[in-house]
């Protein structure tokens, strides 16, 4: 779990995601549009991606992508969806810094 805090706090945004799943696809393609540019680890291409996953498990996150923002775990799709909706999604981006008006 150290090893998810650090890396997750290299960045204002991080992205745990697969390179095959499109839904990540998806959530990348969402902070991209929105003018961020997060740090992305494809865990099934990193080195040392399964023990990532297990510890992605450890903390509550049993599907990719896993979403940090200002090094705090955001969630995944449904849950980064939903801050979008409700346009809270723009405010964690800009008070992490990961975008500016």
């Amino acid at each position: 779990m150290d090893k998810i805090r650090e890396l997750a706090s290299n960045k204002a945004a991080v992205i745990f995601t697969k390179s095959s799943c499109c839904m990540c696809y998806s959530i990348k393609q969402l902070f991209y549009e929105m003018g961020a540019s997060p740090e992305i680890y494809e865990i099934d291409q990193e080195i040392g991606g399964k023990e990532i996953e297990r510890a992605l498990r450890m903390i509550g996150c049993n599907s990719v992508p896993a979403v940090f923002i200002g090094g705090i775990f955001i969630g995944s799709t449904k849950d980064v969806i939903s801050h979008h909706v409700d346009d809270s999604l723009k405010k964690m981006l800009i008070d992490a810094r990961a975008i500016w008006l």
